[in-house]
């Protein structure tokens, strides 16, 4: 069964995480991603090896699975030259340096359109490609800082900025940037017409928080920080301490709210004028509003105390109250292993004698055409099956190798694990 984008060949040239991430997902979907990366040691990603004598290290290998390496410099003139001669046959084309920078070597948006006129070029950037602050290196937790996202996490307006655990405007920006591709390559199949795409940390950022977002520009509406608090502003739309850990509960309606104090036995709260807009409480529709919320909350947080968390979260969940005791990402992962709770994919490929386990791309196709087959490529791995592509042979690779302009390794495909 094919893959949706099998016949579409990327060029990809970028490193870290976002970049990476959006080739991997047209990988993933079965695109021919080729990378482009440094000669001498590839992209840095390559080096977060944590002690392990490998040149695809887990970090590296999640993101790049199913891809080719093209071990090449692109600050050369020669191979400056032989990847415009791959654009030629390419589809789509990536880049995320500072803007600019792929311009001095004649592979900025413009040079590339000139050898392939319906390419679809997306340039992936801290800030854009546009403004004064274009030219501003940017990290995850820079931009999350920047863009008002750590002063949206964390409790009350006294207490110190908190960053998201892990980097969710490089995932974002990823997940956008493949968006914005295969959008791209559709209207490509149907006009003839190529595309820019300016995809932005900034951007995917501000589309993260879309909603306050919206709120503030259109009604002038201030972020306000609620912990770990839902976002209805129902009391019970909350997380609440209990005596075997943490229990994050979301009774939003009235309905919710009855059969969660019913299980915690406050149920008077339901009928409690200090407690409760009972008007607004006894509608067929709409959101517990509270009168005294924190009368409300310490009744709440006194009940939830003696209880289990475990012991809630089933019992609430067969009442139809969403609640889940709080969990590590191992505990939940080790959890949907033992139990099959969640229906999760399964690839594994192999990895350097190793196996490489991902739970998928966030989504499941019915007809998909199966995992992609290959790992991550060690770095030049695929060198030289590119460049006979446009017409080098041997000797040509071999003198260029020489020159420091490319590195080639043995080709190996290496087989999914069943």
């Amino acid at each position: 069964m094919a893959k949706p984008l099998e016949g579409v060949r990327v060029l990809d040239l970028s490193h870290v995480i976002a970049g990476p991430l959006a080739s991997f997902y047209l990988a993933q979907l079965g695109a021919e991603v080729i990378k482009v990366e440094p000669p001498l040691a590839g992209e840095v990603l390559r080096s977060m090896k944590n002690g392990v004598d490998t040149d695809t290290p887990t970090g590296f290998s999640a993101i790049n699975a199913g891809k080719q390496s093209l071990a090449l410099d692109i600050r050369t003139r020669q191979g400056a030259d032989l990847l415009r001669s791959l654009a030629a046959s390419a589809d789509v084309f990536i880049e995320n340096f500072r803007p600019g920078v792929v311009a001095r070597y004649g592979l900025d948006y413009a040079s590339i359109k000139a050898v392939k006129p319906d390419i679809v070029y997306c340039s992936i950037s801290g800030f854009g490609q546009q403004g004064a602050w274009s030219q501003r290196g940017a990290y995850d937790h820079v931009v999350q800082a920047m863009t008002g996202m750590m002063m949206m996490s964390g409790e009350g307006d006294d207490a110190p900025p908190l960053k998201v655990g892990f980097p969710v405007i490089d995932v974002a920006v990823g997940m956008l940037g493949a968006l914005s591709i295969v959008s791209a390559l559709h209207r490509r199949l149907r006009e003839g017409a190529g595309q820019y795409i300016d995809a932005s940390m900034v951007q995917a950022s501000l589309a993260l928080m879309y909603t306050n977002t919206c709120a503030y520009l259109s009604d002038g509406t201030p972020t306000r920080r609620v912990g770990n608090r839902g976002y209805t502003g129902s009391p019970a739309a909350d997380t609440y301490r209990c005596a075997d850990g943490w229990l994050a509960v979301a009774a939003n309606t009235p309905d919710q709210f009855r059969k969660l104090t019913a299980a915690i036995g406050v149920e008077s709260l339901c009928s409690d004028a200090r407690a409760l807009d009972l008007d607004a409480f006894n509608l067929p529709n709409g959101f517990v509003v509270p009168n005294d919320r924190e009368y409300v909350v310490q009744q709440l947080r006194t009940a939830f105390s003696t209880r289990s968390a475990m012991q809630l979260e089933e019992l609430l969940s067969q009442a139809r109250v969403p609640a889940a005791k709080v969990r590590k990402l191992e505990e939940f992962l080790d959890e949907a292993d033992a139990t099959g709770c969640v229906n999760l994919p399964d690839h594994r490929f192999r990895q350097g004698g190793r196996e490489l386990r991902t739970h998928g791309l966030g989504f499941a196709f019915e007809q998909d055409g199966g995992p992609t087959q290959a790992g991550a490529p060690a770095l030049g791995e695929s060198t030289r099956a590119v460049l006979k592509r446009v017409g080098l042979d041997d000797a040509a690779i071999a003198e260029l190798e020489r020159a420091g302009v490319l590195r080639t390794q043995a080709d190996a495909v290496l087989p999914l694990i069943p």
